[in-house]
C-alpha cells in the first residue's frame, strides 16, 4: 500500500486597490492592499478585515500574520519601538483575548457582523480591562455578504465614509450600509 501524500493548503492572496474618501476624518487616500486569506477563513471574514483596514486607516496600520498566529491581531499599528498602539480584531474575539489586547494596546477595536446576544455571551464570561473604551463597529451581515459576491483575486473598490455610513462600489455595483458604533461595555450591559 502506498502512503498517502498530504498537501497543506496555502493562503490565497487577494489584491485590493481602494480609493478611500473618508469625509468624516478628511482622509483621501489610494490604498494598495495585498491580503492573504487563510485556508480556514471564509469570504465574509476576509471582507470584514478589509473593511476594518479601510475604515480605521492610519499610518502603519498593518494586517497581522493571520489566523494561524493567535498572538496577532487581525490588524495593528506598532510604535517605532515595537509597542502595539492599535489592536483591531474581527468577528467575535474571546473575552480573554480582548482583556489581553486592552492591556497591551492604547486603542482596541472590534469590527463584526455578529449580534448582541452572541457577543454578550462571549464577552460576559470574564471581566475585560477597559471594556468601556473598546469600540465595537458593527457592519450589517447582508452588506458584507453582498460584498463577498464581488470577490475576485484583483479588486478595485471605491469606498466612501460619511456620517457613519459606508459605501463600497466596484465600478458596476454599489452597496451602502450604516456602521453602528458602540463599546464592549455597552454590548455586555444591553438587555436580551
Amino acid at each position: 500500500m502506498r502512503p498517502r501524500l498530504i498537501v497543506a493548503k496555502t493562503a490565497t492572496l487577494y489584491r485590493f486597490q481602494i480609493e478611500l474618501s473618508d469625509i468624516d476624518r478628511g482622509v483621501y487616500e489610494t490604498l494598495d492592499l495585498r491580503v492573504a486569506c487563510h485556508p480556514s477563513e471564509d469570504a465574509a471574514r476576509l471582507v470584514v478585515r478589509v473593511l476594518a483596514r479601510v475604515m480605521a486607516h492610519e499610518e502603519r496600520l498593518d494586517f497581522g500574520r493571520g489566523l494561524s498566529t493567535a498572538e496577532d491581531a487581525a490588524l495593528w499599528t506598532r510604535s517605532l519601538q515595537g509597542e502595539v498602539e492599535t489592536w483591531i480584531d474581527v468577528g467575535c474575539p474571546s473575552a480573554d483575548r480582548l482583556h489581553r489586547a486592552s492591556k497591551a494596546a492604547k486603542t482596541v477595536r472590534v469590527f463584526t457582523t455578529k449580534g448582541d446576544a452572541m457577543l454578550r455571551k462571549e464577552w460576559s464570561s470574564q471581566a475585560i480591562y477597559r471594556s468601556d473604551e473598546i469600540e465595537v463597529v458593527r457592519l450589517p451581515a447582508t452588506f458584507v455578504d453582498s460584498l463577498t459576491t464581488l470577490l475576485d483575486r484583483n479588486m478595485q473598490w471605491y469606498v466612501t465614509l460619511n456620517e457613519g455610513a459606508i459605501s463600497v462600489a466596484d465600478g458596476e455595483q454599489s452597496f451602502d450600509a450604516a456602521a453602528e458604533r458602540t463599546t464592549v461595555a455597552a454590548v455586555i450591559a444591553t438587555d436580551s
